[in-house]
């Protein structure tokens, strides 16, 4: 699996795992799964409110608006919406990031948005060209992602980090230390289990305690939990969460 590096300002080198094209087909055939159930449903209901479908009807131009509005800027809304994420992406744990590490501007997400016309839209080809681009690129990108210095990752935890940031999975009744792992992002926690794994493999400490300094910091929380278990708990607590919101 390809993976790109990103130097951060903190002086910290991170990898990130880039989206297999695989999953990105998923993604995509996915969104278009609900785009098209979307705009059956609408249908329906005016078949169902007795409309007649006809291009004389003024009801089909409106109808025409429902459908074509959300058809055209679903990808954009989205990614500026849920944070680089598609419906498609969240459900195969993908997102949009900058090849600096850091979430995209509202300007590069319209950049991919408006070159997604030659990635994926071209009469004849549809998205041959995207697929070609990801394929040969090297860093997951299409032409859009080429043009905003971007690319999508994959959130999964690689299988190093998995045995290493092996923990039990609480049980029903677990109750969380820290409530406040609530407020973590998906790619805060995929960062913070990337940095654990890294620290504790390295056995560098001086970088665990940074981690957890800044979770501290970002959570507004003070333990006296070593940094290690401190990390442990909150990862644990905000799976608990999420599992149980």
């Amino acid at each position: 699996m390809a993976t790109i590096r990103v130097h951060t300002p903190q002086n910290v080198t991170l990898e990130y795992e880039v989206g297999s094209l695989g999953n990105r087909i998923v993604a995509a055939i996915l969104d278009n799964l609900i785009l098209v159930a979307y705009a059956g449903a609408l249908f329906g209901l005016a078949v169902w409110l007795g409309g007649r479908l006809t291009v004389y009807n003024p009801f089909m131009w409106v109808l025409g608006l429902l459908v074509g509005i959300p058809y055209v800027f679903y990808n954009l809304g989205c990614e500026v919406l849920f944070n680089g994420q598609s419906l498609g992406k969240k459900a195969m744990q993908l997102r949009v990031m900058r090849l600096d590490g850091t979430a995209p501007r509202l300007g590069d997400y319209f950049l991919r948005w408006l070159l997604r016309i030659v990635d994926t839209s071209l009469p004849g080809i549809g998205g041959l060209v995207a697929i070609i681009t990801i394929a040969v690129n090297g860093k997951g990108q299409r032409l859009g992602d080429m043009a905003a210095g971007t690319t999508v990752i994959s959130l999964k935890p690689r299988a190093e980090e998995l045995v290493t940031l092996t923990t039990p999975l609480p049980s029903e009744d677990y109750q969380p230390v820290f409530p406040q792992a609530a407020d973590l992002s998906d790619h805060d926690v995929a960062l913070l289990r990337q940095l654990l794994g890294r620290s504790l493999q390295q056995e560098n400490y001086v970088l665990l305690n940074e981690t957890a300094a800044k979770i501290k910091q970002l959570l507004h929380v003070q333990t006296d939990m070593s940094d290690e278990a401190f990390l442990r708990t909150v990862l644990r607590d905000h799976a608990h969460i999420v599992a149980a919101g």
